[in-house]
């Protein structure tokens, strides 16, 4: 997947090498278990000879990115934002969004990365966040932009943005998880000691992966609301209206998880919210989210999370 990243001069270092770094590693996963890299990376921007020296191999610039990420730009450091944002290099870089969008690409941002998005025009209507002490400026700014800072990370179709800088983590730990798959995703995040993190990918999976697709949105919801009474994937595809192979085609191409282990995620985050947010027993939340044996859950919840239950509630309760 070709993907450009946008990197102004003045860009966030953080931002950009966090970004840099959960690709690369997502390509050294995928390639060590015999698959084609995910991600053919290219920098573009005033800022981009800083980080060139952290790109292995440049894809083709004479193609369309399929895919372009927009870390924290470091535009408030500028006496003017709003100045900032009409530079030549800000316009050259709109110019890259907008080719990218054009051809399809999906996009994603962060803190102040997202307000060089929606100069571009292409958040207008659409529901976005950045970072709460931006929220005041992107309102004046881009009124017509939705924006909601009560969201970590939030994603309207093609388009995903993320809060504060360090949000880019999280968002990145997204990113590869919708094209790489659930599962380097996971171990990104446990390499990169994300999984005391309540943002971490195996809690927003579902819920963000499935807003590039309403028939998957649609299904996860629909799903989540009758797993007590033990759904199966081919009730959950008539219930969107489409056949199980497109149900199938459509899961893999938005979630990068098969059918079944889609259902199995609903059912395990449903799951864990219940063990974080009540007192009810193991065996009452199997139950309550489709399984027959306690242990079947006990088990799943501990390859996931690499801690049981118990240990769940305990750290839930400790954050409260």
């Amino acid at each position: 997947m070709r993907t450009t990243i946008i990197t102004l001069a003045g860009a966030m270092p953080s931002s950009v090498t966090i970004t840099l770094d959960v690709l690369t590693y997502a390509n050294r996963l995928c390639t060590q278990a015999g698959r084609p890299a995910p991600f053919e990376l290219r920098l573009f921007g005033s800022g981009a000879a800083d980080f060139a020296p952290f790109v292995e191999q440049a894809a083709d610039s004479s193609l369309p990115p399929e895919l372009v990420l927009v870390p924290a730009q470091g535009l408030s450091k500028a006496p003017s934002l709003a100045k900032r944002l009409q530079d030549p290099d800000v316009e050259d870089a709109r110019r890259e969004i907008i080719r990218g969008a054009d051809a399809g690409a999906d996009i994603a941002s962060s803190c102040t990365g997202t307000l060089l998005l929606a100069s571009t025009g292409l958040l207008d209507e659409r529901r976005a966040t950045t970072a709460w002490w931006l929220a005041p400026l992107c309102r004046e700014l881009f009124p017509r932009v939705r924006l909601d800072t009560r969201e970590l990370v939030l994603a309207d179709r093609r388009f995903t943005t993320a809060g504060a800088a360090m949000a880019q983590m999280d968002l990145m730990v997204l990113i590869v998880a919708r094209h790489a798959g659930s599962a380097i995703a996971d171990r990104c995040a446990r390499i990169m000691v994300l999984d005391e993190r309540r943002s971490q990918a195996p809690y927003m999976a579902i819920g963000l992966l499935a807003a590039g697709d309403e028939k998957v949105a649609r299904a996860a919801a629909w799903a989540r609301a009758a797993l007590e009474g033990g759904t199966s994937v081919n009730e959950i595809a008539a219930a969107v209206g489409v056949s199980p192979r497109t149900f199938a085609r459509r899961v893999q191409r938005s979630t990068g998880l098969s059918p079944v282990r889609f259902l199995q995620r609903v059912r395990l985050e449903r799951a864990v919210e219940l063990i974080e947010t009540t007192r009810l027993p193991v065996e009452e939340v199997a139950r309550q989210v489709g399984y027959a044996e306690p242990s079947t859950l006990r088990g799943l919840i501990r390859r996931t999370y690499g801690a049981g239950p118990r240990e769940l509630r305990s750290r839930s309760a400790r954050g409260r």
